[in-house]
């Protein structure tokens, strides 16, 4: 009967002891995810405190910024330009945003998940890679300020609206035959000129040329268009500047040793009206100066056909 009592009192024992101790959390669920790259998107990230998580994009990456930079550590290195490593720092469960921004200007729009030290299981994203799009057609309601690729101006003419299968115009073409014989420079180190601006009440295409002035290597980032100028108020004047979409460019080069030069034409979307104190602007910068650009006014209103600029 003693044997028995005991027998049952080491029982309960253990058993009061297994339920006491904490359940032992096993390895999280590692996940590999691809996904296209869409600046239009938000994708969740999941995190877990002591592992860390890397997302690889398909171009050099220019700045990471976070949210909330005290919960979670983003990191980068020049050493591995397509990679961002993120990793949760505080053992509390959390979430913040990030916002990766690439060399090229795409932009790609994070939300950071942490369950802290949670017991809970659950997936973690070891990786996550982002790829190119397998086509890069531009639809007829949408605009783009990057093309996937440069090709030679004198090799081919210049497709415009893909999507739409529409041929070049006359003025287009005569465009790609004509080269700027007597540049008028802007810039010091980076050079750019303005041609000759063609187009209709809706679509203007330009022709410009770039010159690596500097002693060293350089690497353009797309061109953009600008209409900027100056506004007035009550102490003063201020400076305003829009955006304007862009359709389509070519360009010979993105990459310029020094003194190479790159020819290039812009098609874009004329806005229907300005004010007086405002111009549109051409703008060209380098990669490792993206904060340096120069700007090159571009006519308004394209010449009538058969006019000199």
């Amino acid at each position: 009967m003693k044997i028995c009592l005991s027998l049952v009192h080491l029982i309960v024992l253990t058993t009061a002891l297994a339920l006491a101790a904490p359940a032992q959390a096993g390895p999280p669920k590692a996940q590999i995810v691809t996904l296209n790259l869409d600046p239009q998107s938000v994708t969740i990230l999941h995190l877990k405190r002591g592992f860390v998580s890397s997302v690889r994009l398909p171009e050099a990456v220019s700045s990471v910024v976070l949210g909330d930079p005290v919960a979670f550590k983003a990191e980068h290195s020049e050493a591995e330009p397509q990679l961002v490593f993120f990793k949760p720092t505080s053992s509390k469960p959390g979430e913040t945003n990030a916002l990766i921004t690439t060399r090229t200007g795409h932009e790609v729009s994070l939300s950071l998940v942490s369950e802290g030290n949670s017991d809970r299981g659950g997936a973690v994203d070891y990786v996550l890679k982002y790829e190119h799009p397998r086509s890069f057609l531009i639809g007829a309601d949408h605009s783009s300020f990057l093309i996937g690729e440069t090709k030679s101006l004198a090799q081919e003419s210049l497709p415009i609206n893909h999507a739409q299968g529409n041929a070049v115009s006359d003025e287009e073409e005569s465009l790609r035959h004509q080269g700027l014989e007597a540049p008028q420079w802007e810039g010091k180190q980076l050079r750019v000129a303005v041609g000759r601006a063609a187009g209709t009440d809706e679509r203007m295409t330009v022709l410009f040329s770039v010159l690596n002035s500097s002693p060293r290597t350089i690497e353009l980032l797309p061109p953009q268009i600008q209409l900027a100028g100056t506004s007035k108020a009550r102490h003063g004047k201020t400076i305003k500047s829009e955006p304007v979409a862009i359709k389509e460019y070519r360009m010979t080069a993105r990459r310029l040793a020094p003194g190479a030069r790159a020819d290039g034409v812009v098609m874009f979307e004329r806005p229907t009206f300005k004010e007086s104190r405002e111009r549109l602007l051409l703008q060209v910068a380098q990669a490792e100066e993206v904060d340096r650009p120069v700007l090159v006014p571009i006519a308004f209103v394209a010449p009538a056909k058969g006019a000199t600029k």
